[in-house]
């Protein structure tokens, strides 16, 4: 028997054994190609849906609309509401939050005098809105109600609102101000300011982003607390050594003097 034979029998299952080994090393790389594809794709996902998480945080965050000062807001930033005339000599710059109970009191006390001032002409307000009750107790009471009232600044009717606001002022820690329901109804007690274009302003939250100017330009004064009443500049209500009446008011605003 011719030797080539065996050989050649040998030569073939070992080609054959070769071809086998080949044919399992190629699946074995095609089932780690497509694993590693499943784990691309999957990664991909988890990663597109953490973006979408991410972003929708970040939207969430970040829109909060446009600025839009109401109408006559004046002085740094336009961050200032003034009331009466302004050719007035004396100024008074008060500091408010509409759930602040002290701002409340102040107001209690000092209302009559400085309207009767304002409208003699010898004296003008400007008023800074502060949200300081929102950050410390949570809610949006300061907040809305004060969007609210730059909503009747733009219908012209700004102080008497305001007065409203804080003769229906809550208790601190109830946020009935953060219902916009509650500060459209109290509108109703202002002649003319219940109106469908102040409905919609308070209910859009049209100035929002101001007053959340204002009170970040607050933050970064050197005023720390509400109310903060200046007359011409200098601080006549914080004293309690030397505590400040609507008498002594009057008196300083018609002499002149600043405290």
């Amino acid at each position: 028997m011719s030797q080539k034979n065996p050989e050649g029998k040998r030569t073939a299952r070992e080609r054959l054994q070769e071809q086998r080994q080949k044919e399992e090393a190629r699946t074995k790389r095609r089932r780690a190609l497509i694993a590693g594809a499943v784990v691309v794709a999957v990664l991909g996902v988890g990663a597109g849906i953490g973006a979408l998480v991410a972003n929708a945080g970040k939207s969430k965050k970040e829109t909060a609309g446009p600025l839009v000062a109401p109408q006559g807001a004046t002085g740094k930033d336009t961050v200032t509401v003034p009331v009466g005339k302004a050719a007035a000599k004396s100024t008074l710059t008060v500091y408010e939050d509409f759930r602040c109970p002290g701002c409340g009191q102040f107001e209690v006390g000092f209302r009559d005098t400085v309207r009767d001032l304002e409208k003699k002409g010898r004296l003008k307000t400007e008023y800074h809105l502060v949200t300081l009750i929102d950050k410390n107790l949570g809610g949006k009471g300061s907040l809305n109600a004060a969007n609210a009232a730059a909503c009747a600044q733009d219908a012209g009717k700004f102080a008497e609102y305001h007065d409203a606001l804080y003769k229906n002022q809550p208790p601190e820690t109830d946020d009935a101000f953060g219902k916009k329901s509650r500060l459209i109804e109290l509108a109703g007690q202002v002649q003319g300011l219940d109106t469908p274009a102040f409905r919609t302003c308070v209910e859009d939250g049209t100035h929002d982003s101001w007053v959340k100017k204002s009170h970040d330009a607050f933050g970064k004064s050197s005023y720390h607390a509400t109310p903060t009443v200046l007359l011409d500049g200098k601080d006549v209500y914080g004293d309690q050594s030397n505590p400040l009446t609507p008498d002594k008011l009057r008196q300083m605003v018609t002499s002149g003097t600043k405290g």
